[in-house]
């Protein structure tokens, strides 16, 4: 009982660790326009980055990902089982996306998901994002990017790991933000997304 008392109160705390919006946080401090109000209305990095600069950009990027990275290592190194560690992971992601100090309201998760996936497995982490980079190198388009590394990240960390459970959440998380990327996607099949380039 007690060890699944454990599991509910780390998944919780993970949850509400993700749940803190640095897009949010970071535009007051800075005194930018509160990201859910201008442009694609998401409190994100690109979002950030089109209007509020590089820098706010870069903070709320590294500030997202630390939210995934940081409760799964915590749980790592409390020496916790597998599916503890996957459930941590997953709640992460899931405060980020659905945060309970925004009305249940927040970004699309991909920064979240690569500070989990570099907690899971850092080389898998670290192929996950050079496949968007060069994506995004390529085509100039973040939502695209993003879409087409976290397709290939659920296969890539069962070739590395062999893990039902860490394999079931990454796969679970990466329905999750093409789920919060539906807009994208259909901006994407008009010819209308915006480039990374495009904007402040």
């Amino acid at each position: 009982m007690q060890h699944y008392l454990n599991i509910f109160l780390f998944a919780a705390l993970a949850y509400l660790i993700g749940s803190f919006s640095t897009a949010i946080i970071t535009c007051k401090i800075m005194g930018l326009k509160d990201p859910r109000t201008t442009g694609s209305n998401n409190p994100g990095a690109t979002n950030v980055l089109r209007h509020g600069g590089k820098k706010a950009a870069i903070i709320t990027l590294f500030g997202d990902a630390l939210k995934g990275l940081i409760p799964v290592l915590v749980i790592i190194q409390l020496q916790a089982d597998t599916l503890t560690v996957a459930l941590v992971g997953l709640c992460a992601l899931l405060g980020h996306i659905f945060p309970i100090y925004y009305g249940f309201k927040g970004g699309k998760g991909v920064a979240t998901y690569y500070g989990v996936i570099l907690g899971f497995n850092w080389l898998v982490g670290l192929i996950a994002i050079a496949i968007w980079m060069a994506m995004a190198a390529l085509l100039k388009i973040s939502s695209l990017s993003a879409l087409v590394s976290v397709f290939f990240t659920p296969f890539i960390l069962w070739h590395f790991s062999q893990s039902i459970e860490l394999t079931v959440a990454v796969a679970l998380m990466s329905l999750l933000v093409f789920w919060r990327h539906k807009s994208n996607i259909k901006s994407l099949l008009q010819g209308s997304e915006e480039k990374i380039s495009e904007g402040k």
